[in-house]
């Protein structure tokens, strides 16, 4: 439990420091914007914007996250942390397909704007997002995965802004600009796609991609006294914090303290294959077992 409560801690740390990364720096883009002429830097200081409201979207759910289970939320608050993921991914797309929109008529009818501002905001724009997104690239939860899509999306974004300024700068070819910007859009919305997927998967109660449900069914049933297993159970609630509900069938003469042997034993071996909390049912060989 320490070790999950640390995670969290971290979770939350790192994306309340992207939070205030992101926020300062939007507000230097609107300036720099203006001051650039730039419609693709004023563009992305609006995404900004929009970024850090997602991001302190996540900093509050990656907090709720941390609370206790209680009679409201007996499994505990986990959970609100994909919330967050659904909603930074929900935003993204959003946000992607409004730079696709904005960067096609950009193609016909390209304008030049202050290249030199432009470059020097854009290696700001790298460095900033770029200290950001790397605190959350080793960041394991949906929200930091989520977060850090955002995060890679604005550097990916600034790389070419810098690009497009400097050719710009030396030649007359405007257009690259808005082609760099579809190209990100569409390689962004291509992997917000599969944490959406995953995402969902949690919320409808799939079973975690890292389970292997035939081995937890083999190293039960290796257990002495154990007949068979069946009816078996497996969700998440966060990708990480992993639930299994099982029935044990055993020989019907066995006494209390062998039956707690076994379940011991049972927690201690799903617990080496990835599941965190254990539910176990036994029953003997003649009882009628009514799965759901």
């Amino acid at each position: 439990m320490g070790h999950s409560h640390h995670h969290h801690d971290h979770s939350e740390g790192n994306i309340k420091v992207a939070f205030f990364l992101n926020l300062g720096f939007a507000i230097i883009e609107l300036i720099g914007g203006l001051w650039t002429n730039s419609v693709a830097i004023l563009s992305d200081a609006l995404h900004d914007l929009g970024d850090s409201l997602t991001l302190g979207v996540s900093w509050y759910f990656a907090k709720v996250a941390k609370k206790d289970r209680n009679q409201k939320y007996s499994y505990g608050y986990k959970r609100f942390s994909v919330l967050g993921a659904l909603i930074n991914s929900i935003v993204l797309v959003t946000g992607s397909a409004f730079i696709i929109i904005e960067a096609i008529p950009r193609l016909f009818d390209p304008i030049q704007p202050n290249t030199q501002g432009m470059i020097y905001l854009a290696i700001g724009g790298v460095i900033v997002n770029g200290a950001a997104a790397f605190k959350l690239s080793k960041g394991s939860s949906l929200n930091e995965k989520a977060v850090y899509m955002h995060l890679l999306e604005d550097v990916l974004g600034w790389i070419a802004v810098l690009i497009g300024a400097i050719v710009m700068h030396f030649w007359d070819l405007p257009i690259i600009d808005p082609s760099l910007s579809v190209l990100i859009a569409i390689f962004i919305l291509y992997n917000v796609f599969k944490n959406l997927r995953e995402s969902f998967r949690i919320i409808l109660q799939g079973t975690p991609s890292d389970i292997n449900v035939k081995k937890i069914h083999a190293t039960i049933k290796d257990i002495p006294k154990v007949l068979d297993v069946h009816d078996c159970h497996t969700w998440s609630l966060d990708g990480e914090y992993h639930i299994l509900s099982i029935h044990i069938v055993i020989a019907d003469d066995l006494p209390l303290s062998q039956l707690e042997t076994i379940k011991t034993e049972t927690k201690k071996r799903v617990s080496n294959l990835g599941i965190s909390h254990t539910t176990i049912e036994f029953e003997t060989k003649e009882e009628d077992c009514d799965p759901c």
